[in-house]
């Protein structure tokens, strides 16, 4: 099996040395490239495309969200988790919105890191437990109003499965449907709770109890 081939962008050098032996640890991984600042971890994206970009967002030239936002075109299936220690909920909405996939705390125990690689790697997406309260805290003054449309009972077995972090093909597997039902169903429910991606309505779901995460 392929290892997954990790870009490490941070602008401190022993926090990126750090992170880069701890990923050496990993036989299923491999870190192809460093960047110390957005512009560069833009560039080695481009040129290297890695299965997942692991992104501080307090960087030169370009920030994280800024990185987020302009790296869909350089590398359209890299994956990003958020890596870094600031937790205010401005920052954790904006990364989320600008699409990552992961969000984890410097600090994290290292097991947290190496299980939040794996799944986003596999499609699914991974919150820290203080990240998830941030964000549903920071989206409760959003009041699901009378008028919405009520999702169905597949779009909620849909829901539940995107909460565990299943990415479609193993949604499909389990609800005996095809990709492309769950592609609709996913669609439908992010219109309905007029989320701008899968996070930010498995959060919404939650915080408005649709969903309880502890399942």
């Amino acid at each position: 099996m392929n290892p997954i081939r990790i870009l490490v962008a941070d602008d401190h050098p022993i926090v990126r040395e750090g992170l880069v032996a701890i990923l050496a640890t990993q036989p299923d991984f491999e870190v192809i490239a460093e960047a110390a600042d957005g512009r560069r971890a833009l560039e080695l994206a481009e040129a290297h495309q890695p299965d997942i970009l692991l992104l501080d967002l307090e960087m030169p030239e370009k920030d994280g969200v800024q990185t987020l936002e302009q790296l869909p075109p350089r590398a359209p299936a890299c994956k990003v988790i958020v890596f870094t220690a600031y937790d205010s909920d401005e920052r954790i909405v904006s990364a989320v919105r600008a699409g990552a996939k992961g969000y984890l705390l410097k600090g994290a125990p290292r097991e947290e890191l190496f299980n939040a690689i794996r799944v986003v790697y596999a499609g699914g997406s991974l919150l820290q437990p203080v990240i998830a309260s941030k964000l549903m805290a920071h989206m409760s003054h959003r009041q699901q109003a009378p008028t919405r449309e009520p999702l169905t009972d597949r779009e909620m077995d849909v829901l539940r499965l995107l909460a565990q972090g299943k990415q479609n093909k193993e949604i499909a597997r389990v609800l005996f449907i095809s990709e492309r039902t769950v592609k609709f169903h996913v669609s439908a429910i992010l219109q309905k709770l007029e989320a701008g991606n899968r996070t930010e309505a498995v959060a919404f779901a939650a915080q408005h109890g649709l969903i309880d995460l502890k399942e």
